[in-house]
């Protein structure tokens, strides 16, 4: 319709500089006349770019509409996906078994500039199948997996703070209720509180460690294991878990914090609305996912070579739950 050839219609499109302007102002007519669109999928065969990220939450679909932590996750790389005119596309699991078919649906089909994986197992298969298919992707977490890139929270120096926190407060007997220990967040947290006993010349007990897996139902089960021990204080390894500890604590009639002391971790939105303000070591949901995302554009632009590793701080975030925001 504009008289010229397929090639120049595609230097217009791109907005290559050889085009004169008599020509370039004819076919940009045409075009809004026709309201003509370049076939994306065309494009993306041309160019071997898609301008699409995958970022894959290797659970059951359930946990991301129970945890606050997945939402405020995705917000943060979705943000990041706008700014550079990126798509996102999210892959969600219904069973275990469905992460297998990954591969296939993704991997093998080269249909995504990259992938981020966030919340996978040590040693997880799904990252070993990521490395020899050389695609790009990055972690939200870690796996154990020195050959792969990552942006983690420093989990093991917030629980270290947590725990020494309580030590500071003068409680004695601090329990802790950890993640699971197929999680590196998990161990980490687990190691933080360890270590933080032992610099002040204290001795973890085992009875007081009880173990997660990050929701409120396996936060109020370990809580009532523990209970038996008589702990004055608990560090609670996530915000969510912290929720199902307080609602134990309750229904046994204790009192939060002049019973017991509890601290959490992840400091989501809600967790200033516990009953009481929930003391929390604050990771920088958010961000780590736009990071993650700043990371994944790196490694498209540059190559798997070297491996990144960012570690984002965290901070104690100090309200009622834990008793020092009464003393104060």
């Amino acid at each position: 319709m504009a008289g010229v050839s397929s090639a120049t219609v595609s230097r217009v499109i791109n907005n290559h500089p050889n085009v004169r302007p008599e020509v370039r102002a004819r076919v940009q007519r045409i075009i809004a006349e026709t309201g003509y669109q370049p076939n994306a999928a065309a494009r993306t065969l041309a160019g071997q770019r898609s301008r699409i990220v995958g970022l894959v939450i290797p659970q059951t679909a359930h946990i991301l509409f129970t945890d606050p932590y997945f939402p405020r996750l995705i917000q943060g790389v979705t943000h990041a996906c706008q700014v550079h005119d990126f798509t996102l596309s999210l892959f969600l699991f219904h069973a275990v078994e469905d992460e297998a078919k990954l591969s296939t649906r993704i991997l093998k089909r080269q249909i995504l500039d990259g992938v981020i994986v966030t919340a996978t197992q040590i040693g997880d298969p799904l990252v070993r199948e990521m490395l020899a298919s050389d695609i790009p992707f990055v972690l939200i977490g870690q796996d154990g997996t020195e050959a792969v890139s990552f942006v983690d929270a420093d989990n093991e120096a917030g629980a270290y703070t947590a725990t020494s926190h309580l030590i500071r407060l003068g409680r004695k007997r601090i329990a802790t209720i950890t993640g699971p220990m197929n999680n590196l967040a998990g161990v980490n947290r687990l190691n933080g509180y360890r270590n933080a006993l032992r610099d002040r010349g204290r001795r973890a007990e085992e009875r007081l460690i009880a173990h997660g897996d990050f929701t409120e139902a396996s936060g109020y089960a370990a809580m009532q294991q523990l209970l038996a021990h008589h702990p004055d204080a608990v560090f609670v390894a996530s915000d969510t878990m912290a929720v199902g500890a307080l609602r134990a604590l309750h229904s046994a009639g204790l009192r939060v914090p002049q019973d017991v002391a509890v601290v959490g971790f992840d400091d989501l939105p809600h967790s200033g609305t516990f009953n009481p303000p929930l003391t929390t070591i604050r990771q920088p949901i958010k961000r780590a996912g736009m990071i993650a995302f700043e990371t994944l554009l790196d490694i498209v632009e540059h190559g798997l070579e070297p491996p990144r590793r960012i570690i984002l701080p965290t901070e104690l975030v100090i309200r009622q739950s834990c008793g020092a925001a009464a003393l104060s």
